[in-house]
């Protein structure tokens, strides 16, 4: 396999991965849940998010990579004459993703006993340049679960993005901008409930 690019600086882009061989990455609902934490723990200072499902044995991301002018500043770790000067952390967004992955994989493998790879490497990174895709990458995200037969509506499964979108409750998502792709929530739950052709979105989805 051709070594994908780097990601690249305020770019859109499809990150998707499965484990390696097919095999699960997911066993138990805390699996899923310390994976979101690693996500959040890693990703968050690098990449906004708009769209996200967790399978058993892969995932989907639509992120928008920081420009290097909106990542946070650090607590600064020297004062000169009382004043305080902040540092940016230098980050390599690439970097960051393979972190999420070794350091969910090393607590995998030590909860399961086993070793080795549990990812696919390189994970696969799409750019995604066209907005009028947009709105079928997320609706493609999160019919992935219904795709695959895992339930029968989108708001029965609790591993995705989707019920994020539709609640009211405090959300690390990106959730008023998707909201605003689809101009309201309601046009939002309409779009999701209608059939969509996903060769319209072959270049931005796994199969």
């Amino acid at each position: 396999m051709k070594h994908p690019l780097p990601l690249v600086f305020d770019k859109y882009y499809h990150i998707y991965n499965r484990g390696i061989n097919s095999e699960n990455l997911f066993r138990e609902n805390s699996n899923y849940e310390h994976f979101l934490h690693l996500y959040h723990e890693h990703i968050s200072p690098v990449a906004k998010t708009f769209a996200w499902v967790l399978m058993k044995n892969h995932f989907h991301f639509l992120v928008r990579i920081l420009a290097p002018d909106e990542i946070d500043f650090i607590k600064p770790k020297e004062e000169k004459k009382n004043i305080v000067y902040p540092v940016k952390k230098k980050y390599n967004p690439t970097q960051q993703f393979g972190n999420l992955f070794n350091a969910y994989a090393k607590a995998f493998n030590k909860q399961y006993n086993r070793t080795g790879s549990l990812f696919e490497s390189p994970f696969r990174r799409i750019p995604v340049n066209d907005e009028r895709y947009f709105k079928q990458l997320i609706f493609y995200i999160h019919n992935n679960p219904v795709h695959h037969g895992f339930c029968e509506q989108m708001m029965d499964y609790p591993w995705s993005s989707y019920l994020s979108v539709i609640a009211l409750k405090p959300t690390k998502m990106q959730r008023d901008k998707v909201i605003g792709w689809f101009n309201s929530k309601s046009e939002f739950i309409d779009y999701h409930q209608q059939y969509h052709n996903d060769k319209t979105i072959e270049d931005l989805i796994i199969e």
